[in-house]
């Protein structure tokens, strides 16, 4: 890609995000959400290829079709209301589009078949912006209409998208699927608790967003995209088998790991407001992501050379990937449980 039309994209996807961000103002916020679908589209076609342009049709077609619906609900919801402030509460129907649309743009359960698709088709890179910095701007607007979001249709969407992101993994190797399961997994869990305490929501997008970008990065190191290929993980980067152990199991919210502190809260908010088998389901369905989660441990940290697979070893290049961001990021990923008594003063 042009370096100068690289430069142009990447700073048009960041604005449009912020403005969405900071603005209060429907029409703002949507052309936020404009720009940033825009700019981003090409950025999947980085590595020009026709999987990688069938992923970026499959994303411009559903994120557009969400913004038509939010744009509708827009409309609707200013010839009720006479007013185009996001912070004021919505009426019912136009509430219901709003959150049909975000939703989609979530890739939240039933609107979920693209995630996978799109992830699968794109480098890393793309895929690692794609399942992080492209949720930012459409939770940043359910977390400023939460107070008018129908409360059973968010759990309702939110436990499917759980189930959902469970069972579709289950059988898969294709790394960048998983990943994009898990991201729909991860999405149902922090919008739980978005009309009960939004703030908590917040934590769990900061983590999961800490964690998906280490195991994106570990991955990228060696350019790993199927599960066969991480049993040589040892081979190439004997140093990264116990930190990417460590990072799965983090993702997998197991104690003592960061990536447990948010899921504890979550269940700890939901069952405070006398919530007992949304939570139970949430964490039986959890059980599905985590062993998946544990077959790339296995590959990766069991499979010693012989091999039962078919793979080649590979050539032992010099890796010339950067590397600084990982460390620190892996620090984060897997002991912060100790902050949990600040986190559990969260109002």
């Amino acid at each position: 890609m042009n370096p100068l039309a690289q430069l142009i994209i990447y700073t048009t996807t960041i604005t449009g995000t912020l403005i969405t961000l900071l603005s209060s103002h429907w029409f703002l916020t949507w052309t936020g959400l404009e720009m940033n679908m825009l700019a981003f589209t090409p950025i999947l076609m980085k590595k020009m290829n026709p999987r990688s342009t069938e992923a970026a049709t499959k994303y411009f077609l559903t994120q557009s079709t969400a913004s038509m619906i939010l744009m509708a609900a827009i409309i609707s919801n200013s010839l009720l209301s006479g007013h185009w402030t996001i912070m004021s509460n919505t009426n019912q129907f136009p509430s219901l589009m709003m959150t049909t649309a975000l939703s989609m743009k979530l890739g939240m359960a039933p609107f979920h078949f693209w995630v996978p698709e799109v992830t699968q088709g794109t480098s890393l890179t793309s895929g690692l912006l794609l399942l992080t910095w492209q949720k930012l701007a459409p939770i940043s607007i359910m977390y400023q209409i939460h107070p008018s979001i129908n409360t059973h249709i968010l759990l309702t969407l939110s436990t499917l998208s759980i189930m959902v992101g469970g069972w579709g993994g289950f059988n898969q190797t294709q790394l960048r699927k998983i990943m994009g399961y898990s991201s729909i997994t991860h999405t149902g869990w922090m919008m739980m608790t978005l009309v009960y305490n939004p703030t908590i929501t917040i934590f769990y997008l900061t983590m999961y967003i800490t964690l998906t970008t280490t195991m994106f990065l570990i991955l990228n190191l060696n350019s790993n995209t199927t599960i066969l290929t991480l049993s040589l993980t040892w081979n190439k980067s004997t140093q990264l088998v116990p930190l990417m152990t460590t990072t799965l199991l983090s993702l997998g919210g197991l104690p003592p790991l960061s990536g447990f502190l948010p899921k504890w809260i979550t269940i700890q908010e939901l069952t405070m407001n006398n919530n007992f088998i949304i939570p139970f389901t949430m964490m039986t369905m959890t059980l599905l992501n985590l062993h998946f989660y544990m077959r790339l441990i296995y590959a990766v940290s069991m499979t010693l050379f012989p091999t039962s697979n078919n793979t080649k070893m590979n050539w032992q290049f010099e890796n010339t990937k950067p590397t600084f961001p990982i460390p620190p990021l892996i620090v984060i990923s897997t002991l912060l449980l100790p902050i949990s008594p600040l986190i559990l003063t969260i109002p």
